[in-house]
């Protein structure tokens, strides 16, 4: 499935520079990710940030591949888990799914295939140190599978996510919940309110925000953290709630004993 060369992103020579001794051959990308690229126009798209091509381009980096190889990961991710705990209630899946698909896995997988060395990036980008960024990571192991999925269909995508993916699925043998349900139980199980989120400020460019979150619960202080997205920010306040709230009640048990 070829790529129209009208969408292939036309990088700047500025933005192939920054990696030191050169950028490594895509061959040792390719044999990393498993798949061999017919059209490697698809692999430099799922490479190239937004921030190689300036705004007016946006269209051209490999945001729109992320967003195919979400879905993709999404769908084979859900097979494998349906193979792997075939007992498993439906709650319990979403639990063990939302663990192996958000941006912090997908980064760790993109750093076994060293995808950092190979990406297109802005100045700006690579001096702020970009090619270690998580959350570019996780976007770019997406744009991956996507790019897979034009380039050979869903058999070669299927293949490259369950090469990425499949240990942590076995890793991953107790069901995990994330911060925020774990404080939303929390919550519940002291008879109190739902915890409420609110959004105290974004900061930073459209294609790098900041976003500060604030998470209240009745009769508590509340706590504020950042993140990358609206949904990291929001994990990462319910997580600091409940370490503080962890550490004070800690801290009570000590002054009593």
């Amino acid at each position: 499935m070829a790529v129209d060369r009208a969408l292939e992103p036309s990088v700047p020579a500025r933005a192939l520079s920054g990696v030191r001794g050169g950028r490594p051959p895509v061959e040792e990308l390719e044999a990393k990710v498993g798949h061999a690229f017919a059209d490697r126009a698809l692999l430099k798209w799922a490479l190239t940030h937004v921030s190689a091509l300036g705004a007016a381009r946006r269209g051209q980096s490999y945001e729109r591949l992320e967003f195919l190889g979400d879905r993709v990961l999404g769908l084979v991710i859900a097979e494998l888990l349906l193979a792997r705990f075939p007992k498993a209630e439906e709650g319990e899946m979403s639990r063990r799914f939302a663990e192996l698909v958000r941006k912090e896995t997908c980064a760790d997988v993109a750093r076994v295939w060293d995808v950092g060395p190979h990406l297109y990036l802005g100045p700006g980008e690579i001096r702020s140190g970009g090619r270690n960024r998580e959350a570019i990571l996780g976007d770019v192991c997406e744009a991956l599978i996507g790019a897979v999925f034009l380039d050979a269909g869903y058999g070669a995508a299927s293949e490259v996510v369950r090469r990425g993916f499949a240990d942590r699925v076995v890793e991953l043998a107790p069901p995990v919940l994330d911060p925020k349900s774990v404080l939303q139980e929390w919550a519940q199980g002291r008879g109190l309110p739902l915890p409420l989120y609110r959004e105290l400020g974004r900061s930073g460019p459209d294609h790098k925000p900041e976003f500060r979150i604030g998470v209240e619960i009745a009769g508590f202080e509340p706590c504020e953290a950042s993140g990358a997205s609206k949904r990291f920010a929001e994990q990462a306040a319910a997580r600091a709630f409940l370490d503080r709230e962890d550490k004070a009640k800690t801290s009570t048990g000590e002054a009593k004993a």
